[in-house]
Protein backbone atom coordinates (compact mmCIF):
# COMPACT_ATOMS: atom_id res chain seq x y z
CA UNK A 1 0.00 0.00 0.00
CA UNK A 2 1.64 3.38 -0.59
CA UNK A 3 2.12 5.99 1.34
CA UNK A 4 -0.55 8.44 -0.21
CA UNK A 5 -3.05 6.25 -0.27
CA UNK A 6 -2.32 5.01 3.35
CA UNK A 7 -2.84 8.55 4.21
CA UNK A 8 -6.10 8.94 2.20
CA UNK A 9 -7.65 5.73 4.08
CA UNK A 10 -7.00 6.22 7.18
CA UNK A 11 -8.51 10.30 6.73
CA UNK A 12 -11.62 9.04 5.11
CA UNK A 13 -12.17 5.82 8.31
CA UNK A 14 -11.81 8.99 10.55
CA UNK A 15 -14.41 11.25 9.37
CA UNK A 16 -16.08 8.08 9.00
CA UNK A 17 -15.40 7.15 12.56
CA UNK A 18 -16.20 10.63 13.93
CA UNK A 19 -19.40 10.89 11.71
CA UNK A 20 -20.74 7.74 13.19
CA UNK A 21 -19.56 8.65 16.85
CA UNK A 22 -21.19 11.98 16.57
CA UNK A 23 -24.16 10.43 14.88
CA UNK A 24 -24.35 7.98 18.04
CA UNK A 25 -24.88 10.49 20.52
CA UNK A 26 -27.15 12.97 18.76
CA UNK A 27 -29.42 9.75 18.33
CA UNK A 28 -28.88 8.87 21.86
CA UNK A 29 -30.23 12.76 23.20
CA UNK A 30 -32.89 12.59 20.47
CA UNK A 31 -34.03 9.31 21.73
CA UNK A 32 -34.66 10.23 25.31
CA UNK A 33 -35.87 13.35 23.58
CA UNK A 34 -38.63 11.64 22.17
CA UNK A 35 -39.64 9.25 25.17
CA UNK A 36 -39.71 12.10 27.19
CA UNK A 37 -42.09 13.83 25.33
CA UNK A 38 -44.49 11.23 24.81
CA UNK A 39 -44.23 9.91 28.05
CA UNK A 40 -47.60 11.32 29.26
CA UNK A 41 -50.72 10.49 27.11
CA UNK A 42 -54.30 10.56 28.13
CA UNK A 43 -57.30 7.97 26.38
CA UNK A 44 -58.99 9.11 23.86
CA UNK A 45 -62.14 11.46 24.31
CA UNK A 46 -63.77 9.58 21.60
CA UNK A 47 -63.16 6.01 19.55
CA UNK A 48 -64.29 6.68 15.80
CA UNK A 49 -64.98 3.62 13.86
CA UNK A 50 -61.73 1.63 12.24
CA UNK A 51 -61.01 -0.68 9.00
CA UNK A 52 -58.52 -2.83 9.40
CA UNK A 53 -57.29 -3.82 6.01
CA UNK A 54 -55.00 -7.11 6.32
CA UNK A 55 -53.56 -7.91 3.13
CA UNK A 56 -52.59 -12.08 3.79
CA UNK A 57 -50.37 -14.29 1.92
CA UNK A 58 -49.36 -17.93 3.02
CA UNK A 59 -49.28 -19.35 6.61
CA UNK A 60 -46.60 -18.28 7.63
CA UNK A 61 -45.19 -18.78 11.55
CA UNK A 62 -47.31 -17.65 14.18
CA UNK A 63 -50.03 -16.23 11.80
CA UNK A 64 -52.99 -17.63 14.02
CA UNK A 65 -51.53 -15.14 17.22
CA UNK A 66 -50.63 -12.30 15.21
CA UNK A 67 -54.37 -11.81 13.61
CA UNK A 68 -55.65 -12.70 16.73
CA UNK A 69 -54.37 -10.19 18.70
CA UNK A 70 -56.34 -7.35 15.96
CA UNK A 71 -59.99 -9.87 17.06
CA UNK A 72 -58.87 -8.96 20.63
CA UNK A 73 -58.96 -4.86 20.44
CA UNK A 74 -60.63 -3.60 22.98
CA UNK A 75 -62.34 -1.04 20.83
CA UNK A 76 -66.11 0.04 20.46
CA UNK A 77 -66.36 -0.33 16.37
CA UNK A 78 -64.10 -1.78 14.36
CA UNK A 79 -63.93 -4.41 11.27
CA UNK A 80 -61.24 -6.63 9.85
CA UNK A 81 -61.05 -7.20 5.76
CA UNK A 82 -58.58 -9.61 4.47
CA UNK A 83 -57.57 -10.24 1.20
CA UNK A 84 -55.71 -12.92 0.06
CA UNK A 85 -54.81 -13.77 -3.84
CA UNK A 86 -56.50 -17.38 -3.98
CA UNK A 87 -59.15 -19.63 -2.49
CA UNK A 88 -56.43 -22.18 -1.82
CA UNK A 89 -53.81 -20.00 0.28
CA UNK A 90 -53.24 -21.75 3.39
CA UNK A 91 -53.82 -18.97 5.32
CA UNK A 92 -57.74 -18.85 4.49
CA UNK A 93 -58.20 -21.74 7.25
CA UNK A 94 -56.26 -19.28 9.61
CA UNK A 95 -58.75 -16.64 8.92
CA UNK A 96 -61.85 -18.46 8.42
CA UNK A 97 -61.47 -20.36 12.12
CA UNK A 98 -60.60 -16.90 13.40
CA UNK A 99 -63.73 -15.66 12.24
CA UNK A 100 -66.06 -18.17 13.75
CA UNK A 101 -64.74 -17.77 17.33
CA UNK A 102 -65.07 -14.00 17.26
CA UNK A 103 -68.33 -13.64 15.52
CA UNK A 104 -68.94 -10.91 17.24
CA UNK A 105 -66.12 -8.94 15.02
CA UNK A 106 -67.30 -8.11 11.70
CA UNK A 107 -65.23 -9.42 9.01
CA UNK A 108 -64.80 -10.33 5.55
CA UNK A 109 -62.43 -12.07 3.53
CA UNK A 110 -61.96 -11.37 0.13
CA UNK A 111 -60.00 -13.07 -3.06
CA UNK A 112 -58.00 -10.64 -5.43
CA UNK A 113 -56.72 -13.23 -7.75
CA UNK A 114 -53.40 -12.22 -9.77
CA UNK A 115 -51.83 -8.61 -9.13
CA UNK A 116 -52.41 -6.04 -11.42
CA UNK A 117 -49.95 -3.73 -10.09
CA UNK A 118 -46.06 -4.21 -9.76
CA UNK A 119 -46.85 -4.43 -5.39
CA UNK A 120 -48.90 -6.87 -4.82
CA UNK A 121 -49.95 -5.51 -1.63
CA UNK A 122 -51.14 -2.39 -2.85
CA UNK A 123 -53.48 -4.21 -5.15
CA UNK A 124 -54.96 -6.08 -2.17
CA UNK A 125 -55.32 -2.61 -0.48
CA UNK A 126 -57.47 -1.35 -3.63
CA UNK A 127 -59.28 -4.10 -3.54
CA UNK A 128 -60.45 -4.14 0.24
CA UNK A 129 -60.56 -0.34 0.04
CA UNK A 130 -63.64 -0.65 -2.02
CA UNK A 131 -65.42 -2.79 1.25
CA UNK A 132 -64.05 -0.75 3.90
CA UNK A 133 -67.31 0.79 5.93
CA UNK A 134 -65.12 3.58 7.87
CA UNK A 135 -62.79 6.69 7.50
CA UNK A 136 -60.30 5.24 9.45
CA UNK A 137 -57.95 2.78 7.56
CA UNK A 138 -55.29 0.84 9.52
CA UNK A 139 -52.79 -1.23 7.33
CA UNK A 140 -50.67 -3.79 9.13
CA UNK A 141 -48.59 -6.35 7.87
CA UNK A 142 -49.22 -10.57 8.31
CA UNK A 143 -45.81 -10.61 10.66
CA UNK A 144 -47.49 -7.71 13.33
CA UNK A 145 -48.97 -8.69 16.44
CA UNK A 146 -50.36 -5.56 18.87
CA UNK A 147 -51.77 -5.51 22.67
CA UNK A 148 -55.51 -4.91 23.20
CA UNK A 149 -54.87 -1.31 23.45
CA UNK A 150 -53.31 -0.87 19.73
CA UNK A 151 -56.19 0.82 18.71
CA UNK A 152 -57.29 2.95 21.27
CA UNK A 153 -53.46 4.41 20.93
CA UNK A 154 -53.95 5.22 17.27
CA UNK A 155 -57.36 7.41 18.23
CA UNK A 156 -55.57 9.32 20.63
CA UNK A 157 -53.01 10.25 18.12
CA UNK A 158 -55.71 11.17 15.67
CA UNK A 159 -57.62 12.83 17.96
CA UNK A 160 -54.84 14.90 20.33
CA UNK A 161 -52.61 15.76 16.96
CA UNK A 162 -55.18 16.13 14.75
CA UNK A 163 -53.48 13.56 12.36
CA UNK A 164 -54.51 12.91 9.09
CA UNK A 165 -51.69 9.69 9.29
CA UNK A 166 -49.81 7.62 11.75
CA UNK A 167 -47.45 4.76 11.50
CA UNK A 168 -45.94 3.27 14.94
CA UNK A 169 -42.55 2.18 16.25
CA UNK A 170 -41.83 -1.07 16.39
CA UNK A 171 -39.48 -3.62 18.01
CA UNK A 172 -38.30 -6.91 16.75
CA UNK A 173 -38.82 -10.18 17.47
CA UNK A 174 -37.54 -13.50 16.64
CA UNK A 175 -39.25 -16.45 15.35
CA UNK A 176 -37.32 -19.08 14.19
CA UNK A 177 -33.44 -19.20 14.87
CA UNK A 178 -29.93 -17.63 15.55
CA UNK A 179 -30.31 -15.36 12.31
CA UNK A 180 -33.97 -13.65 12.79
CA UNK A 181 -32.55 -13.02 16.20
CA UNK A 182 -29.84 -11.06 15.09
CA UNK A 183 -32.39 -9.54 12.52
CA UNK A 184 -34.51 -8.41 15.57
CA UNK A 185 -31.88 -7.27 17.39
CA UNK A 186 -31.24 -4.78 14.28
CA UNK A 187 -34.79 -3.71 13.84
CA UNK A 188 -34.78 -2.79 18.05
CA UNK A 189 -31.22 -1.32 18.33
CA UNK A 190 -30.49 0.33 14.87
CA UNK A 191 -33.22 0.87 12.75
CA UNK A 192 -35.50 2.16 14.80
CA UNK A 193 -32.71 5.03 15.73
CA UNK A 194 -32.90 6.33 12.44
CA UNK A 195 -36.35 6.56 12.61
CA UNK A 196 -36.74 8.54 15.29
CA UNK A 197 -34.04 10.88 14.55
CA UNK A 198 -35.73 11.12 11.06
CA UNK A 199 -38.88 12.59 12.69
CA UNK A 200 -37.28 14.55 14.97
CA UNK A 201 -35.16 16.59 12.10
CA UNK A 202 -37.46 16.80 9.71
CA UNK A 203 -41.11 15.86 10.74
CA UNK A 204 -42.50 12.37 9.56
CA UNK A 205 -42.11 11.91 5.31
CA UNK A 206 -42.02 7.99 5.42
CA UNK A 207 -44.37 5.60 6.84
CA UNK A 208 -43.53 2.34 8.23
CA UNK A 209 -45.25 -0.37 6.53
CA UNK A 210 -45.82 -2.75 9.62
CA UNK A 211 -48.72 -0.30 11.00
CA UNK A 212 -49.91 2.60 8.99
CA UNK A 213 -53.13 4.67 9.73
CA UNK A 214 -54.51 6.85 7.56
CA UNK A 215 -58.13 8.74 7.00
CA UNK A 216 -59.83 7.61 3.59
CA UNK A 217 -60.38 11.64 2.82
CA UNK A 218 -56.28 11.66 2.54
CA UNK A 219 -55.60 8.72 0.95
CA UNK A 220 -57.79 10.02 -1.99
CA UNK A 221 -56.18 13.52 -2.11
CA UNK A 222 -52.72 11.96 -2.52
CA UNK A 223 -53.92 9.67 -5.54
CA UNK A 224 -55.25 6.59 -3.55
CA UNK A 225 -54.09 3.29 -3.33
CA UNK A 226 -53.24 3.35 -7.02
CA UNK A 227 -50.52 6.15 -6.31
CA UNK A 228 -48.35 3.41 -4.84
CA UNK A 229 -48.70 0.25 -7.21
CA UNK A 230 -45.79 0.55 -8.67
CA UNK A 231 -42.85 0.90 -5.83
CA UNK A 232 -41.38 -1.21 -3.68
CA UNK A 233 -41.28 0.69 -0.70
CA UNK A 234 -44.98 1.44 -0.63
CA UNK A 235 -44.57 2.60 2.55
CA UNK A 236 -41.85 5.42 2.16
CA UNK A 237 -43.86 6.43 -0.95
CA UNK A 238 -47.21 6.96 0.93
CA UNK A 239 -45.63 8.64 3.86
CA UNK A 240 -43.64 11.57 1.04
CA UNK A 241 -46.88 11.78 -0.87
CA UNK A 242 -48.94 13.00 2.67
CA UNK A 243 -46.16 14.80 3.78
CA UNK A 244 -45.73 16.90 0.53
CA UNK A 245 -49.21 17.31 0.28
CA UNK A 246 -49.48 19.11 3.36
CA UNK A 247 -51.25 16.70 5.82
CA UNK A 248 -50.56 16.14 9.76
CA UNK A 249 -48.23 12.91 9.56
CA UNK A 250 -47.36 11.36 12.88
CA UNK A 251 -45.41 8.86 14.70
CA UNK A 252 -47.05 7.11 17.82
CA UNK A 253 -44.99 6.04 20.78
CA UNK A 254 -46.88 3.12 20.95
CA UNK A 255 -45.16 0.13 20.09
CA UNK A 256 -45.81 -2.73 18.56
CA UNK A 257 -43.83 -6.20 17.47
CA UNK A 258 -42.64 -7.31 14.30
CA UNK A 259 -42.03 -10.83 14.28
CA UNK A 260 -38.89 -11.92 12.03
CA UNK A 261 -39.27 -14.85 10.50
CA UNK A 262 -35.97 -15.53 8.49
CA UNK A 263 -34.80 -18.73 8.65
CA UNK A 264 -31.20 -19.16 8.43
CA UNK A 265 -28.31 -16.98 7.47
CA UNK A 266 -28.55 -16.60 3.88
CA UNK A 267 -32.70 -15.57 3.55
CA UNK A 268 -31.85 -13.29 6.23
CA UNK A 269 -29.30 -11.87 4.75
CA UNK A 270 -31.48 -11.50 1.23
CA UNK A 271 -34.09 -10.03 3.44
CA UNK A 272 -31.81 -6.99 4.84
CA UNK A 273 -30.03 -6.62 1.25
CA UNK A 274 -33.58 -6.31 0.06
CA UNK A 275 -34.28 -3.57 2.32
CA UNK A 276 -31.23 -1.67 1.59
CA UNK A 277 -31.24 -1.85 -2.41
CA UNK A 278 -35.22 -0.59 -2.05
CA UNK A 279 -34.42 2.14 0.55
CA UNK A 280 -31.16 3.24 -2.02
CA UNK A 281 -33.51 3.52 -4.83
CA UNK A 282 -36.32 5.28 -2.91
CA UNK A 283 -33.80 8.10 -1.70
CA UNK A 284 -30.44 7.95 -2.87
CA UNK A 285 -28.87 10.82 -1.02
CA UNK A 286 -30.31 9.60 2.90
CA UNK A 287 -28.81 6.50 1.39
CA UNK A 288 -25.51 7.23 1.13
CA UNK A 289 -25.79 9.11 4.98
CA UNK A 290 -26.84 6.12 5.95
CA UNK A 291 -23.77 5.29 6.13
CA UNK A 292 -22.71 7.57 9.19
CA UNK A 293 -25.01 5.21 11.23
CA UNK A 294 -22.45 2.36 11.11
CA UNK A 295 -20.78 3.30 14.37
CA UNK A 296 -18.61 0.13 15.20
CA UNK A 297 -17.84 -1.12 11.84
CA UNK A 298 -15.90 2.12 10.88
CA UNK A 299 -14.80 2.30 14.52
CA UNK A 300 -13.24 -1.84 13.92
CA UNK A 301 -11.93 -0.93 9.99
CA UNK A 302 -9.86 2.22 11.70
CA UNK A 303 -8.39 -0.03 13.75
CA UNK A 304 -6.79 -2.39 11.66
CA UNK A 305 -6.13 0.12 9.25
CA UNK A 306 -4.15 2.35 12.65
CA UNK A 307 -3.95 -0.28 15.39
CA UNK A 308 -2.37 2.69 17.98
CA UNK A 309 -4.14 3.70 20.88
CA UNK A 310 -5.65 6.29 19.30
CA UNK A 311 -7.79 4.49 17.19
CA UNK A 312 -8.30 1.50 20.27
CA UNK A 313 -9.66 4.72 22.30
CA UNK A 314 -11.70 4.93 19.45
CA UNK A 315 -13.47 1.72 18.85
CA UNK A 316 -13.74 1.89 22.64
CA UNK A 317 -15.80 5.13 22.72
CA UNK A 318 -17.79 3.43 19.74
CA UNK A 319 -18.69 0.47 21.82
CA UNK A 320 -19.55 2.33 24.75
CA UNK A 321 -22.00 5.04 22.75
CA UNK A 322 -23.30 1.68 20.52
CA UNK A 323 -24.62 0.15 24.06
CA UNK A 324 -26.05 2.79 25.30
CA UNK A 325 -28.18 3.63 22.01
CA UNK A 326 -29.18 -0.24 22.47
CA UNK A 327 -29.98 0.39 25.93
CA UNK A 328 -32.03 3.70 25.32
CA UNK A 329 -33.48 2.81 21.99
CA UNK A 330 -34.10 -1.01 22.94
CA UNK A 331 -34.88 -1.16 25.97
CA UNK A 332 -36.01 1.66 26.97
CA UNK A 333 -38.25 3.01 24.38
CA UNK A 334 -38.80 0.22 22.67
CA UNK A 335 -39.54 -1.90 25.61
CA UNK A 336 -37.68 -4.88 24.32
CA UNK A 337 -36.77 -6.92 26.99
CA UNK A 338 -34.88 -9.45 24.71
CA UNK A 339 -32.32 -6.36 23.87
CA UNK A 340 -30.08 -6.44 27.10
CA UNK A 341 -29.75 -10.22 27.03
CA UNK A 342 -28.50 -9.83 23.83
CA UNK A 343 -26.10 -6.42 24.14
CA UNK A 344 -23.05 -8.78 23.48
CA UNK A 345 -24.09 -9.60 19.90
CA UNK A 346 -24.40 -6.65 18.95
CA UNK A 347 -21.13 -5.97 17.24
CA UNK A 348 -21.85 -9.20 14.87
CA UNK A 349 -25.52 -7.76 14.12
CA UNK A 350 -23.77 -4.31 13.05
CA UNK A 351 -21.05 -6.41 11.08
CA UNK A 352 -23.84 -7.57 9.10
CA UNK A 353 -25.99 -4.77 8.40
CA UNK A 354 -22.96 -3.02 7.71
CA UNK A 355 -22.15 -5.48 4.69
CA UNK A 356 -25.94 -5.60 3.60
CA UNK A 357 -25.69 -1.34 3.37
CA UNK A 358 -22.62 -1.67 1.06
CA UNK A 359 -24.07 -4.49 -0.61
CA UNK A 360 -27.23 -1.90 -1.38
CA UNK A 361 -25.03 -0.13 -3.90
CA UNK A 362 -24.74 -2.46 -6.37
CA UNK A 363 -27.96 -4.12 -7.98
CA UNK A 364 -30.58 -3.67 -9.59
CA UNK A 365 -32.87 -6.50 -8.96
CA UNK A 366 -34.55 -8.00 -5.61
CA UNK A 367 -36.51 -11.32 -5.09
CA UNK A 368 -39.94 -10.61 -2.57
CA UNK A 369 -42.51 -13.26 -2.07
CA UNK A 370 -40.44 -15.37 -3.89
CA UNK A 371 -40.77 -12.96 -6.97
CA UNK A 372 -38.38 -11.31 -8.99
CA UNK A 373 -38.18 -7.51 -9.55
CA UNK A 374 -36.22 -4.81 -11.41
CA UNK A 375 -35.73 -1.77 -9.54
CA UNK A 376 -35.36 1.56 -11.35
CA UNK A 377 -33.77 4.91 -10.16
CA UNK A 378 -37.34 6.55 -9.04
CA UNK A 379 -38.08 3.74 -6.66
CA UNK A 380 -40.87 1.70 -9.28
CA UNK A 381 -40.04 -1.78 -9.97
CA UNK A 382 -41.42 -4.16 -12.55
CA UNK A 383 -41.71 -8.12 -12.02
CA UNK A 384 -38.86 -9.46 -14.13
CA UNK A 385 -40.92 -13.14 -14.57
CA UNK A 386 -44.08 -13.30 -14.98
CA UNK A 387 -46.20 -13.61 -12.27
CA UNK A 388 -47.39 -16.82 -10.23
CA UNK A 389 -51.08 -17.59 -8.83
CA UNK A 390 -49.54 -19.62 -5.94
CA UNK A 391 -48.37 -19.04 -2.19
CA UNK A 392 -46.04 -16.18 -2.58
CA UNK A 393 -46.89 -13.78 0.26
CA UNK A 394 -48.38 -10.47 -1.07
Amino acid sequence: MSGSFYIVLLTLLSIASAGAIAYCVMAIAIIRRFARDRSAKTEAKSFPPISLLKPISGAIPGLEKNLQSFFLQDYPEFEILFAVRTERDPAVATIEQLMKQYPAIPCRLAVTGNPAYANAKVYSLEHLFQFANYDLLVITDDDVSVMPDYLKALAWEFESNRADAVTNLYRGVAVSNFWSKLEALGMSTEFMAGVVVAERLEGMRFALGPSMAIRASCLQKIGGFKALADYLADDFVLGKKVFETGHQFVLSAHVINHHVISAGFLNSFLHRLRWNRSSRFSRPIGYFGQGFTHTLPWAVMLVLADPSGSSFGVLACSLALRAWLACELGARLLNDKAVLRSLWLIPLQDGLSFASWLGGFWGKEIVWRNERYELFEDGRMTPVSPRTSGMARN
